[in-house]
């Protein structure tokens, strides 16, 4: 079977990738030229682990090919999946279709005997319905079906969600659309993975829910943990206490600056934005939608508040970037709503991530940009983690804390153990748990310290 995918973008070149792997013979189509010549000679465009092993291995064995020729990849294809981008639309929020319109009309085009043409993209309820109605206009005389077929990939882990998902979502209107669709997933089938065929609605339904369900835990779980503070709770403690129940589940319970990336702002607003427009308001996820905007100024708050409530002339030391780690994604990460912030106040913000320094310096001016993490904190008033990557987990603490002026560090993922941040002699703040603070005349960072309750 010879499959295309329009786009190479995370999801596109992800699903392409994968889909070769399965044996399946898959061309990967993009206007951008220079783009497609990366790819032809290895340079893959976004940082995702194991993705440039499996692309250069299936290339390799010719099940994988790139071009800007969508002609030659959709004439004879079983599939085509469009793969674009449906970023929010200026002024109004709903998701832009113009590129997945375009590329429909480009595959009406080309199109040779019978295709199923499967959206990837996320998008809102009566796509699937408009692309058939493009794809008849322009060619009456076309044998084609249209599915809905949504990715659930996150990033940092696309490979292992494509290769062993908790499901696949399929939308399919015939019989003959649905043997296509088994074919192609048929090594899942072998590995039990349970197929969910549906409507073309529900298909694209099922996407912005779970994607508005998931966001709507990390919110709920931010806004216990300001309780928690309150209260003298831990939020570590309530989060392990509710997530075992299996109605609730673990997952998604983690209290932090709220929620970034390519899927969550972007698919909140969409379906906020299509409720309305069916007169069927989704009120719960409009509120999320208006927390999440707010907790992300709020956070640059509390870093200005650990420094004594003045930055002007002071170092700020910024540790992780990106929206979460292994991605270099930046696209609606907090430390864009955070480091303005700080600089507006007057910090001089230095600032370390593995992965997302060079998307990070095109949006983020001003900012000095180093090569490690102790390079970032060293000589800093006060420092922040934004990101939980993993080295920065096992930061050697003392040495840390002797590079700052101040031993005041602001975790905004919950990465470490109170009581070890009150051993290394430091003044912490994280999320949703009692604060370890100084005393109030202590004059060395070997000072006895206390958990404020």
């Amino acid at each position: 079977m010879r499959i295309a995918v329009i786009g190479t973008g995370y999801v596109g070149l992800v699903s392409g990738a994968c889909f070769s792997e399965f044996g399946t013979e898959t061309t990967c189509v993009d206007l951008d030229q220079g783009k497609i010549d990366r790819l032809k000679n290895g340079e893959i465009p976004i940082y995702e682990p194991g993705l440039d092993d499996l692309v250069a291995k299936n290339a390799k064995a010719a099940r994988l090919t790139f071009t800007t020729d969508i002609a030659t990849a959709v004439a004879g294809a079983a599939a085509v999946f469009i793969a674009v981008g449906t970023p929010s639309r200026r002024g109004d929020g709903h998701a832009d279709l113009s590129y997945v319109y375009a590329a429909a009309k480009d595959i009406a085009r080309n199109l040779t005997g019978y295709t199923v043409i499967v959206t990837k993209s996320t998008v809102p309820v009566g796509t699937a319905r408009e692309i058939e109605r493009i794809v008849r206009a322009e060619r009456p005389d076309a044998d084609f079906d249209v599915c809905s077929n949504p990715e659930f990939l996150r990033e940092g882990a696309a490979i292992t969600d494509f290769m062993r998902p908790d499901r696949v979502v399929i939308g399919c209107q015939s019989d003959r659309a649905k043997e296509v669709m088994r074919r192609l997933y048929r090594p899942l089938y072998l590995i039990e993975t349970p197929i969910v065929f549906t409507t073309l609605e529900a298909a694209e339904l099922i996407k912005y829910a779970a994607n508005a369900f998931l966001a709507t835990k990390i919110t709920f779980i931010n806004e216990i943990a300001d309780l928690c503070e309150k209260v003298g709770a831990d939020v570590h403690d309530v989060a392990r206490g509710i997530g075992l129940d299996g109605r609730i589940g673990r997952k998604f319970l983690h209290a932090g600056p709220g929620y970034g990336g390519s899927c969550f702002p972007k698919d909140t607003i969409a379906l906020v934005r299509t409720a309305e427009d069916y007169g069927s308001p989704v009120r719960i996820v409009a509120a999320v939608v208006d927390i999440n905007d707010k907790r992300k100024r709020a956070m640059a708050e509390r870093i200005i508040e650990a420094g004594g409530g003045n930055l002007a002339g002071k170092v700020v030391g910024i540790l992780g970037v990106t929206f979460k780690p292994n991605t270099d994604d930046m696209r609606d990460a907090p430390a864009l709503d955070i480091i303005p912030a700080l600089q507006a106040a007057g910090a001089r913000v230095r600032a370390f991530d593995p992965a997302g320094m060079h998307e990070a310096e095109k949006l983020l001016p001003g900012v000095e940009w180093v090569d490690d993490a102790y390079k970032a904190v060293e000589g800093a008033d006060v420092a922040a983690i934004l990101t939980e990557w993993n080295e920065f987990r096992a930061l050697q603490l003392p040495r840390v804390a002797q590079l700052m002026n101040q031993p005041v560090l602001v975790d905004l993922r919950n990465i470490y153990n109170l009581a070890d941040m009150a051993q290394a002699g430091f003044d912490y703040r994280s999320i949703g748990r009692p604060a370890v603070s100084l005393p109030a005349k202590a004059g060395t960072h070997a000072a006895a310290l206390r958990v404020v309750k």
